[in-house]
């Protein structure tokens, strides 16, 4: 019997240290990190909401807050009433004309009749030429009208679409003065708050993707030919005290350079100088944070 339980914990034991040789190998640890955008102010003015707090889940099209256009939006009342007093000056241009073409018909008419009468030796051809050169005249008096008109008008044209730019570059300011969430996350970090003055560039608050987050580590040249993009490979997060959690992991990034060894970096092979980045993409279930331990094992 005793012999029988010296066996059975030697197994055990056997079993223990194989598990936690398993646990321990690992082809390169690095640290958990997630795509990060800092938010800054896109207009100057004065913050007159930012409804968001640090660990707040907010979406892209989120509206935080936004920052006073009572200054834009007089200036766009402004140009709008200058674009409407100007297009007012733009001329008809038929009803200009339309006097001189009537007199131009009228003296066509009377050509017609003198010429029937010319042609029956009643009418005098002096009258026919005498019509004939009027006619030139006033359509050379049309032409004219209408071209003076059509610069007139053309200049009109040119002024308001200088001013309708101008009223399209303050409605760009008045829609940048809406604060927004940009990409969907979690606030990490607030860095103004409603009533403060905002600079354009000014940051504002932080926000990270950390729905979907990855391991940033290192590997060594040799391992280059057991890793392709799109490959599942195996994570584990370091929770300290020896608890872990495995995770699938999707290699989405492959770096083309050598770099040597970070110093908060453990390789397989310590005495590897150089090495390549990866990045595993993982899913996160809410437990892992930026900045944790992680490892990768290939899987075979």
């Amino acid at each position: 019997m005793k012999t029988m339980k010296r066996l059975i914990i030697s197994l055990i034991a056997v079993l223990l240290f194989a598990c936690g040789d398993e646990k321990k190998h690992s082809d390169a640890t690095g640290v958990f990190e997630a795509t990060e955008v800092l938010v800054s102010a896109e207009a100057t003015g004065k913050i007159l909401r930012l409804d968001l707090n640090e660990g707040d889940e907010i979406s892209a099209t989120f509206e935080a807050g936004y920052i006073d256009t009572t200054q834009l939006f007089l200036k766009k009342m402004q140009l709008q009433a200058s674009l409407k007093a100007l297009q007012s000056r733009k001329t008809d241009i038929p009803k200009q004309i339309a006097a001189l073409n009537q007199q131009i018909a009228s003296q066509k008419n009377e050509l017609k009749r003198f010429e029937n009468l010319a042609a029956m030796h009643v009418g005098n051809q002096k009258q026919v030429d005498d019509i004939r050169a009027q006619i030139l005249v006033l359509e050379k008096q049309v032409a004219a009208q209408t071209e003076m008109l059509q610069n007139t008008n053309s200049s009109i044209s040119a002024e308001s679409s200088g001013l309708e730019i101008q009223i399209a570059q303050l409605n760009d300011l008045i829609h940048k003065s809406i604060i927004t969430g940009t990409i969907n996350g979690t606030v990490l970090a607030k860095y103004a708050e409603a009533g403060e003055l905002a600079l354009q560039g000014k940051p504002l608050f932080k926000v990270a993707d950390m729905k979907n987050i990855y391991l940033r580590a290192y590997i060594e040249a040799g391992q280059l030919t057991q890793l392709k993009l799109g490959q599942t490979v195996n994570v584990y997060a370091d929770f300290g005290e020896n608890n872990s959690r495995e995770y699938a992991g999707i290699v989405a990034w492959i770096s083309d350079k050598a770099e040597f060894t970070p110093k908060t970096v453990r390789t397989r092979n310590e005495r590897t100088n150089l090495v390549y980045a990866v990045k595993i993409a993982i899913k996160n279930d809410g437990y892992l944070k930026k900045g944790m331990y992680g490892e990768l094992r290939i899987r075979n």
